[in-house]
């Protein structure tokens, strides 16, 4: 699935400027440590956590795209430094759970 057919089919908000990728997986954690080590490149990854240093993880692995759960609010500074180094990142107000459902149910693994 397309970042892009993936935002409008679980209108999704966009928080960046979007480069539509290709989504090879999905990834759940709130832990950076456990997503730099797991993680795979392509992923999708879903996460509560708002800070910089969200955008360093995601850049390092080359993820397609974070989607901040549970509608939090993400600062300007990241979203300012995620558009400088070209990262993805969305939002939902569903909590990671549900939208890992619905995901799932879509035939995104």
């Amino acid at each position: 699935m397309k970042l892009k057919e993936l935002i409008d089919k679980f209108e999704l908000k966009a928080l960046t400027n979007i480069e539509d990728t290709h989504i090879k997986g999905v990834y759940l954690s709130d832990m950076l440590s456990d997503v730099m080590s797991r993680a795979e490149s392509g992923s999708l990854w879903m996460t509560i956590q708002t800070h910089k240093n969200i955008v360093s993880v995601a850049n390092l692995i080359d993820l397609s795209a974070i989607i901040i759960t549970n509608g939090k609010n993400v600062p300007d500074g990241t979203i300012e430094l995620a558009n400088r180094f070209y990262v993805n990142i969305l939002s939902s107000p569903l909590p990671t759970y549900e939208l890992a459902i619905k995901l799932v149910e879509a035939g995104v693994k």
